[in-house]
């Protein structure tokens, strides 16, 4: 059946200004999703609207989050210290705008950067999975010789695996062209991750942005089976 959707867009504060939530809640959710954005721009981006879009439809809230810097204007992203220090006050008030109830299972995320300010900040958050889209694995810039890149590498490979040291499930949307990163570039960084679940879902045909060339297979399927595959976990589904 077709779900009623609540969407509001609320201001709130954080320890480093004014973040913006982009609410899309339903009645009785049987999940929440908060999803933050890329270094780039906001959370006006395809995938992540298509996820606001169709996740309730699912029985799933979801709230996007713009940073402060997206807020206040700013062309050029914060370090990521001062992300991370926005995000675990913008996802308890996500909570709260979204009137889900505090057993309601809670998949944390988001694409690229956001994917990184998720796993850092898993720790404090405590979500009940994580939800990545286009982790940036290996900045091209650092691929101009083996020693950067091993070292980006072994730098974000830590920031993956930190959620499953805490026992949280996640789930990666990785693009099959993605120059930061392929699918089986992100299973190899992830390694065995022992009794906690961690799954890549290769996008096929998408680069970094999860868009695919004209006439190529629509990306919106398999970021939404992604997405239900985290919301399984968080319920132990």
């Amino acid at each position: 059946m077709t779900r009623i959707v609540r969407k509001s867009v609320v201001d709130v504060g954080t320890p480093t200004g004014t973040a913006r939530l982009h609410v899309s809640a339903v009645a009785r959710a049987r999940a929440l999703v908060v999803l933050g954005h890329g270094a780039g721009r906001g959370a006006d981006t395809a995938d992540l609207l298509g996820l606001a879009a169709a996740l309730p439809q699912h029985g799933v809230s979801v709230v996007l989050v713009d940073q402060p810097w997206v807020v206040e204007g700013r062309r050029i992203a914060v370090a990521p210290a001062r992300l991370d220090e926005a995000w675990p006050a913008a996802v308890a008030a996500a909570r709260e705008a979204a009137a889900a109830a505090r057993c309601t299972p809670l998949v944390v995320g988001g694409r690229s950067a956001g994917a990184r300010v998720a796993c850092r900040t898993s720790p404090l958050v405590r979500p009940d999975a994580l939800l990545l889209l286009a982790f940036p694995l290996a900045p091209p810039g650092a691929l101009a010789s083996a020693e950067r890149t091993a070292a980006a590498v072994a730098s974000r490979r830590e920031e993956l695996r930190g959620p499953l040291r805490s026992g949280i499930p996640l789930v990666v949307a990785q693009g099959a062209r993605d120059a930061f990163g392929a699918p089986r570039a992100l299973r190899g960084a992830l390694g065995r991750p022992g009794g906690t679940s961690a799954e890549v879902v290769a996008v096929l045909g998408a680069d970094h942005g999860l868009t695919v060339a004209r006439g190529g297979p629509d990306p919106s399927l398999r970021l939404l089976d992604a997405a239900l595959r985290a919301v399984a976990l968080a319920r132990r589904e």
